[in-house]
This record gives C-alpha cells, sequence and structure tokens, in this order.
C-alpha cells in the first residue's frame, strides 16, 4: 500500500509527464539526480551545506584594521492595551448587540 507499488509510480510519472511536459521532464531528472549526488557527497564529507569554505592561507596576512560597529537601537516597547477594551481583529465579525 506504499509508494513502492508499480502502479503508484506509473501514476506519478504519468502526472508528472502531464504536468510538466515532455520537454522539462528530462531537465528536471537531471538536476534531481545532480542535487542527490551533491547530497550524498556532503553526507560523506561530512561538511555542511551552505557553510563557506575557508581555505587556509599559505602566506601570512596582515591584520585587518578595527572596525567599530554601532549596536543596533533597542526596539520600541509594545504598546499598551486596556485589559477592559477587548482586542479585535480586522477579519473578526462584529459581535455587539444590535
Amino acid at each position: 500500500m506504499g509508494i513502492e507499488n508499480p502502479i503508484h509510480l506509473l501514476f506519478i510519472a504519468a502526472v508528472a509527464l502531464i504536468v510538466l511536459g515532455p520537454r522539462r521532464l528530462p531537465e528536471l531528472a537531471r538536476s534531481l539526480g545532480r542535487g542527490i549526488r551533491e547530497f550524498r557527497e556532503a553526507m560523506s564529507d561530512g561538511s555542511v551545506a551552505g557553510a563557506p569554505h575557508t581555505p587556509t592561507p599559505s602566506a601570512p596576512v596582515a591584520p585587518a584594521e578595527a572596525v567599530v560597529v554601532e549596536p543596533p537601537p533597542e526596539p520600541a516597547p509594545p504598546p499598551r492595551v486596556d485589559p477592559g477594551e477587548p482586542v479585535r481583529s480586522g477579519d473578526a465579525p462584529d459581535r455587539r448587540p444590535l
């Protein structure tokens, strides 16, 4: 009853062919294969995807100038709401008596 049933796989392939068309389907399969290959290589390397690669420098590098970064300003406190007054959302129906 799972996805490994050949009838299910044929049905998925037919829907993919109808939706994507015969021109884009091979391109999609190629990119999917490349993605799986890159994933396997990354898993075997133990590297993290998206992590910047930092090569080791062969010559000593001069230290960069000190850059002073100002901290971002503190955010304003949230507005206070009177607990006696109900807060209504914009899409809530009006429930007041007529």
